[in-house]
Formats: structure tokens, C-alpha cells, sequence
């Protein structure tokens, strides 16, 4: 029994299709099937049934599977044990991202200086919303991410809050609210609003603040990309809701407006593992972020 043979059949199950195994794997399916046929040979069971459109586990591939893990994650841990004695840093990070930081984040400059500090270590980015992301750094599929808040964080996800700016609403400058310096909740009611969609750290603050106002906002456009939200209120389509900062990037061509009643805050947050199995590059990396950005909370 051979470690590749656990590995090519730990991935097959996850995957539940051997393309995408041998794909995530970096070889051919043909010595995937084969190393996982050799494995079932020396077993003297079927490990996986392959007569449908998907892979499943067969009773006895279900029994294997913890023990092939444990084995893998064993080795693993080995690996990283002598490694960090030895000094040296390397294995695979992810880094999570909501689509816009606003100027007080370079993260291609964090994560260039980690890289050029640790350049044995493989980083990889992916951008989702805030409630995403923080489900992935819970469960270890992401191991920083830049989050906006407020968000529910699980138990196990440690937070260092990095920016904390009011939240302000912009119109174009034609909108009968260009004539005003400051704008209420209930004052906005009635108007089409330009949001992040449900699951950011903004839409949740504006959610939150409507709910307990008794105020049902309509949400006349959603997009990802705050600055799209700005471009969108320049053409005079609704009143956009969006971070200070970047307010003041359209200040010639949007009225900017205080939102009061209540004053709302937009918070972005490193969110990390901060329970559970976490290996030395992702500390490395946490370590390194951490200390780049100012704790503001």
C-alpha cells in the first residue's frame, strides 16, 4: 500500500469523478484508475462504484476513507514538523477577498512581500462575498480573508478589524437630493437604492439598520463591485450606499450625503483559523498581514 494510492483515492471520492481527480492531481486519469485498482487488489474489496454517471464509495471504500486521511494528514504534519525546525516555510495558501478594499488595503503588495519572503509557499486568491468567505476560513478551505463586517462569525475564526469608515450615500448631481447635505434611512425609503447584494458586510449593515428602523429598502440595483454602485448613481438611476472612501473617488461627479438616523460604519476584517489543524505557511501568512495592517478595532 502506497501513499499515492491513498491519495489518488482520497481525491477521487471528494471529487466523485476521476477527470476532475486526475485534473486536481496534476496526472493522467489512466494512472489514476490504475494505481486506485492496485489499492482495491491489495485490499481484496472494491473501494469505489464506478457503474453510475458519478464515482460513489462502496460500504467498504466508506471504511477506508477515514483511515486514508488520517494517513495522508499524518505525513503532512510530519512534513511541516521538520520543516518548521528546520527554519524553512513552504506548502499552499489561500487568501479570500470581497471585490473592492478601498486605498488602505494593497493586498497584491501584501502578498507579493510574503512571497518574496517565503518563496517556497504557493499562494492562490479568490473573491467571494463576506459570508462566504468566512464559512471557508471556518472550515479550512481558505486561510486569511479580507471580509466586510457585520458578518456571523462561527466559533473558530479569529478577527482583526483593518478598516472602519462611515458609510454615506451618493446621487447624481442632477437628484433631488443633491441639494441636501445629509439623508436619514426613512428620508430614503421611498427611492431606489443601489446596494452590495445580500451576504457582504455592507448590505447586512443596511439590512440590519432597516429592520430595526421598521423600513423596507427597495433595492433597485445590486451589484458586486462598489464602484459599479457609484457608476450606476452617476447615470441617476437611485441613491447608492457606499464606503466614504470611495465617495470621495466620484466626489466630481456624485453629491455625497451624510447618512444619519443612524449613522452607519463600514468594516473590513482579517477573519483566520484560529482553532483546528493550521499549518506553518498559514501562520507565516497570517503573521505577515497581520502585521502589515494596524488593528483598528
Amino acid at each position: 500500500m502506497e501513499l499515492r494510492q491513498l491519495e489518488y483515492f482520497a481525491t477521487v471520492a471528494e471529487e466523485a469523478n476521476f477527470t476532475r481527480a486526475a485534473a486536481r492531481l496534476h496526472v493522467a486519469q489512466p494512472g489514476v484508475s490504475a494505481q486506485i485498482r492496485k489499492l482495491e487488489r491489495e485490499l481484496g474489496q472494491e473501494l469505489l462504484d464506478r457503474s453510475g454517471r458519478t464515482v460513489r464509495l462502496t460500504e467498504a471504500g466508506a471504511a477506508v476513507l477515514p483511515y486514508a486521511r488520517a494517513a495522508l494528514a499524518a505525513v503532512a504534519g510530519a512534513r511541516e514538523a521538520v520543516d518548521e525546525l528546520a527554519g524553512l516555510v513552504r506548502g499552499q495558501v489561500t487568501v479570500g477577498t470581497v471585490t473592492s478594499l478601498g486605498p488602505d488595503i494593497d493586498l497584491p503588495g501584501l502578498l507579493a512581500a510574503f512571497h518574496h519572503d517565503h518563496p517556497a509557499v504557493e499562494t492562490g486568491l479568490t473573491e467571494d462575498t463576506s459570508d462566504r468567505l468566512v464559512h471557508a476560513v471556518a472550515t479550512g478551505s481558505t486561510d486569511l480573508a479580507v471580509i466586510g463586517l457585520p458578518t456571523a462569525t462561527p466559533p473558530g475564526v479569529a478577527l482583526q478589524v483593518v478598516v472602519d469608515e462611515p458609510l454615506v450615500v451618493v446621487v447624481g448631481r442632477d437628484d433631488p437630493l443633491a441639494a441636501r447635505t445629509s439623508a436619514t434611512l426613512r428620508a430614503l425609503a421611498d427611492r431606489p437604492l443601489i446596494s452590495l447584494p445580500p451576504g457582504t458586510g455592507l448590505r447586512t449593515a443596511l439590512d440590519h439598520a432597516c429592520a430595526a428602523a421598521g423600513l423596507r429598502p427597495r433595492i433597485a440595483f445590486e451589484a458586486g463591485d462598489p464602484n459599479v454602485l457609484a457608476r450606476l448613481a452617476v447615470r441617476g438611476l437611485g441613491a447608492a450606499v457606499v464606503p466614504e472612501s470611495l465617495a470621495r473617488c466620484y466626489a466630481d461627479r456624485l453629491h455625497i450625503l451624510t447618512l444619519t438616523r443612524p449613522r452607519l460604519r463600514g468594516r473590513l476584517a482579517l477573519a483566520w483559523r484560529s482553532a483546528g489543524p493550521v499549518g506553518p505557511a498559514a501562520r507565516a501568512l497570517v503573521r505577515h498581514v497581520r502585521a502589515a495592517l494596524p488593528d483598528r478595532g
